[in-house]
């Protein structure tokens, strides 16, 4: 098989509609590399966008995995219901941030626990309002598309977005966007739109993912716990891709010094499996009637095993404090090279969700082409990269938390060869 007769089948096959960023086909991967169908090997700094945290095909993971496939694969949780599903919950629940009594329930993606987080606030707090941020990305169904806030791609196209849904800028100092200024709109959204006492939450990723890495300013996410403890509003952290050790914290929320009413996750939880979480204050998980929430393959045995192997591999590895090392490393290549790559216009991001943001040379001005050119390149040299941003000039870093260090140092070589290669030709 080549990468070229594959491609030219799934463009045959597959709808335009699911876009690819490379078009190199998998073969095999484990941990930290991928080889494809025609036997070339990657270093793979996407891990599946942020899923494969602990690598791909953990030896812990997949042993879980095949033991779990010894016992049974689905029973529906909501009509024959298992172990595992409990005990994961009850880990999730001493883990997510809050001194708090807590409980949770299990949903497969991503997009489906940001909407079963909106539901369950709406049905605690009898409001139908919800305050999300420009530039943030909470999923592709109705809900979730309607609350990111970003339009190409993800909502273009597809007609009225779902009522009751509202935006403010997210505070991005880097763009002239300040902490007092989001607030200010904020101030006059409560003025002119909407009664905050009408608001049944906000929601907000703590290092914002497709918007580009950009970590919310500590003293805003304060304020906003305070506006919201004011006007009986919830607040929802979105950590389906800053959870699991991503940020050298086990959930992000850990660095700001509040904490959430809900918490969404999905991603790195199952380490390759899919499986998604919404975990909260009892109280309010309570809300819904029974029957409200839940789904045929919500918790799905495969997954809930390797969610319980994941929380086992990042407490027995200390991959929360890999991540700040690895992360540390990586943004200090990186600053080491401003002066040879003068279109890097900011080096940032907590633990290993790192990212480096491209400008023209000597102006403010975004520069996708430079970023979409680094990763082209990069993929040429045989590292994964992926970009982000409202303006598509970001390259971000998301690779596996368990990578090798001689792994790791050959990945920053390969990508300090690829930024002084782009300079040099643009």
């Amino acid at each position: 098989m080549s990468n070229s007769a594959i491609a030219a089948r799934r463009a045959d096959a597959i709808s335009r509609g699911v876009g690819v960023t490379t078009q190199i086909y998998a073969d095999k991967a484990q941990n930290a590399e991928i080889w494809d169908v025609e036997g070339r090997r990657y270093i793979d700094f996407a891990a599946g966008i942020a899923v494969v945290n602990t690598g791909h095909r953990h030896p812990k993971v997949i042993a879980a995995v095949k033991d779990q496939l010894d016992h049974f694969t689905h029973t529906c949780h909501q009509v024959v219901p298992y172990e595992n599903y409990v005990r994961l919950a009850e880990r999730l629940n001493q883990a997510v941030p809050g001194n708090f009594r807590k409980k949770t329930i299990f949903v497969t993606t991503g997009a489906e626990a940001v909407e079963n987080a909106v539901k369950i606030a709406r049905a605690a707090t009898n409001r139908s309002a919800v305050i999300a941020f420009s530039g943030a990305f909470h999923g592709r169904t109705f809900m979730g598309m309607t609350l990111t806030g970003k339009v190409v791609p993800y909502k273009a196209g597809f007609g009225a977005m779902m009522p009751d849904v509202f935006h403010v800028p997210f505070p991005v100092e880097l763009h002239g966007q300040t902490v007092e200024a989001s607030l200010s709109v904020l101030d006059k959204l409560f003025k002119a739109d909407v009664d905050p006492g009408r608001v049944a939450a906000f929601i907000i990723e703590p290092v914002q993912g497709e918007g580009g890495f950009y970590e919310v300013p500590r003293a805003f996410m304060q304020k906003l716990r305070e506006i919201a403890d004011k006007h009986g509003i919830l607040l929802i952290a979105d950590e389906v891709q800053t959870g699991f050790a991503r940020t050298g914290k086990l959930f992000a929320m850990e660095h700001f010094g509040v904490v959430a009413d809900i918490t969404t996750m999905a991603k790195g939880l199952g380490g390759g499996f899919p499986i998604a979480a919404v975990t909260g204050r009892a109280e309010i998980m309570d809300a819904p009637g029974p029957g409200g929430l839940g789904g045929t393959y919500g918790g799905n045995p495969i997954g809930v095993a390797a969610g319980n192997a994941v929380l086992d591999v990042i407490e027995e590895e200390g991959l929360s404090e890999r991540a700040t090392q690895l992360g540390n490393r990586l943004k200090q290549r990186l600053q080491s090279l401003t002066d040879t790559v003068p279109q890097i216009a900011d080096v940032r991001g907590p633990g290993f969700m790192n990212a480096v943001e491209f400008n023209v040379p000597g102006s403010a001005a975004p520069n996708p082409d430079f970023a979409n050119k680094v990763r082209e390149k990069a993929l040429e040299n045989g590292l994964i990269l992926l970009t982000c941003g409202v303006y598509g000039n970001v390259i971000r870093f998301l690779a596996p938390i368990t990578i090798e260090d001689g792994i790791f140092n050959e990945a920053l070589g390969i990508l300090e060869t690829t930024l002084r290669q782009c300079a040099a030709e643009a």
